[in-house]
């Protein structure tokens, strides 16, 4: 709409800050249940009204983003809120939150009216975008459609290989070119390698980078959370607690469907919504077990929090500064400094390799694209490097 923000990205818009409109529409149908579990439930007008207007924003994002992951979550997850409604119709009728439901359907609907009908910046190729993307949702036989269905299939191959630890977590960009079908539009075409970093679900990046008994508990976890909700929906329940279960259900569903799709679990931003909102909306789902620690082990618990956490953000302050380095100074001296660094980036020592063999440095072309090939071994520019000095190349 013409706001413009250096925190906004602009290569996946409508992308906001996080840069991806996959990302903002699966975090924006994730949230959905729990915030119309808050809405239904304000206790004034004025609470039911903010609610109010935080539905028709997100109904409007979720129209604009254009992601048939999140479609189809929310669908899933419509489905079984109509079903308890319906199944249940005494509960609701004649009350506040019957009357709030209404207004909310409303609020949707004025959401994605003005999302499709409001002029915007968005040059999308189509004309008719938005009904081309309802049309295209469960389409598999063309398309990123097709491409995720023979990304799964050879993903499954791959974790077949490796079935108890899996390839390592970050490790399927990896290993997925070993098993990838001729004309894989996973894989670039210039280089040979994956164009993400992680695969098209997180169930297919859990299986083959964790392995099939982690998957397994992980599976496990949504199955028990999604049971623990709908024991909540019985006919003697107290509507708060038929609401929440409800409400836990409808995420539980919702995450699991996003998943199957995308990238989820696997990012930090909205793996913190899901996991926190599994943990709020279960707590009157059924009683839960409570472990009492002295306070010696409280003390060595929040001591090895404390550790973990300051090495995750060493390392993450470590790439970031790493990064600047490369953005900020492309010349052999700053680009050294980024490598230390952060040694495991496969572009940094690209750069490296590559300004090497312009001043015709062989010796530090087979270190520094040799260990760009370690990093991936499928990847073909680090192998045209090495073939050029005489390097010896890893075997595949």
């Amino acid at each position: 709409y013409g706001v413009q923000s250096g925190f906004i990205s602009i290569n996946r818009a409508p992308g906001g800050t996080l840069g991806n409109r996959n990302f903002v529409a699966h975090l924006a149908a994730i949230g959905t249940p729990a915030l119309l579990l808050s809405t239904l439930g304000a206790r004034t007008r004025w609470g039911a009204r903010v609610g109010g207007a935080a539905v028709v924003t997100l109904a409007a994002v979720l129209a604009l983003s254009r992601s048939r992951a999140a479609w189809l979550a929310l669908a899933a997850a419509a489905v079984i809120a109509i079903v308890a409604a319906v199944a249940a119709p005494r509960r609701w009728h004649g009350t506040v939150v019957a009357g709030r439901a209404r207004w909310l359907v409303g609020a949707s609907a004025l959401g994605v009216l003005a999302a499709v009908l409001l002029p915007n910046t968005l040059n999308w190729k189509s004309d008719s975008p938005y009904l081309d993307s309802v049309r295209g949702v469960v389409n598999y036989r063309e398309g990123s459609g097709h491409g995720r269905v023979l990304q799964y299939r050879n993903t499954v191959r791959l974790s077949s290989g490796h079935p108890v630890l899996g390839v390592g977590p970050g490790n399927w960009a990896v290993q997925y070119p070993t098993v990838a079908s001729p004309n894989d539009p996973s894989l670039d075409t210039d280089d040979g390698m994956t164009a993400n970093p992680w695969p098209s679900s997180d169930w297919m990046a859990f299986l083959s980078e964790r392995g099939w008994t982690a998957f397994a508990c992980l599976v496990l976890v949504f199955v028990g959370l999604g049971v623990g909700g709908l024991s909540a929906l019985t006919v003697d329940a107290a509507p708060g607690d038929f609401a929440q279960g409800l409400a836990l259900v409808t995420t539980v569903i919702a995450a699991a469907a996003v998943g199957a799709f995308d990238a989820l679990l696997l990012l930090p931003a909205p793996a913190l919504l899901v996991w926190g909102l599994f943990g709020a909306l279960s707590t009157r789902a059924r009683p839960r077990a409570v472990i009492n620690l002295s306070s010696g082990r409280r003390l060595v618990a929040a001591l090895l929090v404390l550790a973990l956490g300051l090495g995750a953000v060493w390392r993450s302050a470590s790439q970031a500064a790493a990064m600047a380095l490369v953005e900020r100074d492309g010349r052999v001296p700053a680009l050294e400094r980024a490598a230390a660094l952060d040694p495991g980036s496969y572009r940094i020592q690209m750069r490296l390799a590559e300004l090497d063999a312009r001043r015709g440095r062989c010796d530090a072309v087979r270190l520094r694209a040799g260990r760009a090939h370690a990093l991936f071994p499928a990847a073909a520019a680090p192998r045209r490097l090495l073939a050029a000095c005489g390097g010896r190349i890893r075997a595949r």
